[in-house]
């Protein structure tokens, strides 16, 4: 007996983002055809496109994933170390810096896919998606909230994405090995560095 249409297009999907998922870790994003996709899950061409709605989406629902990893990793990193003092939050910020480097590190292609992802325009980026954009911000919002007890939403929310902006760029350099990039052996020092300091500009 059948499986209802519902469960099978649920089991598509997944089965049609594990495709995607692997061919970006293995190519990056340029690997991403429809054509080997269907071939992937044994489907034809246009019964993709019954799926998902085209081949942004689905490289939305693998950002989707990785953004959930990398959550558990900073997740992880946060949970190991105590938030009771101003010293804790600067400390867990610093751990969660080198905790976001570790994972870029290590899944390079998906990461990068985060924000290679050039949706069409007028497209607008579906709700799920932005909340798992905007779910790994409270990670840095918890420690910012003990170390700058004054701060406002408004305020925290700019501090947060600032500081991941900053950390972001030199990853993004380091990773990419370019001129002015800081060199690999020195990234998590660096980066601790800047954290740091940011952390005395707020008011640690």
């Amino acid at each position: 007996m059948n499986a209802p249409l519902s469960e099978r297009r649920q089991a598509q999907l997944a089965a049609l983002t594990d495709a995607a998922e692997r061919r970006i870790a293995e190519g990056g994003m340029a690997s991403l055809k429809a054509r080997d996709l269907a071939a992937d899950i044994g489907i034809a061409l246009g019964g993709l496109y019954n799926i998902v709605t085209d081949l942004d989406e689905l490289a939305l629902r693998v950002s989707s994933r990785t953004l959930g990893r990398l959550g558990e990793a900073l997740t992880a990193a946060s949970d190991a170390l105590p938030l009771e003092s101003k010293a804790d939050a600067v400390n867990r910020l610093v751990a969660i810096a080198h905790a976001y480097l570790h994972f870029a590190k290590g899944n390079l292609r998906l990461w990068r896919t985060l924000f290679e992802l050039r949706l069409a325009e007028g497209t607008a980026l579906p709700a799920w998606a932005a909340d798992d954009q905007l779910r790994l911000f409270r990670h840095v919002a918890e420690p910012l909230t003990l170390l700058v007890p004054d701060m406002d939403e408004a305020q925290q929310t700019l501090a947060a994405r600032t500081l991941f902006a900053a950390v972001h760029g030199i990853v993004t350099l380091g990773l990419e090995e370019r001129l002015v990039a800081v060199p690999l052996t020195a990234l998590e020092a660096q980066i601790e560095w800047l954290v740091r300091a940011a952390c005395r500009g707020l008011g640690e």
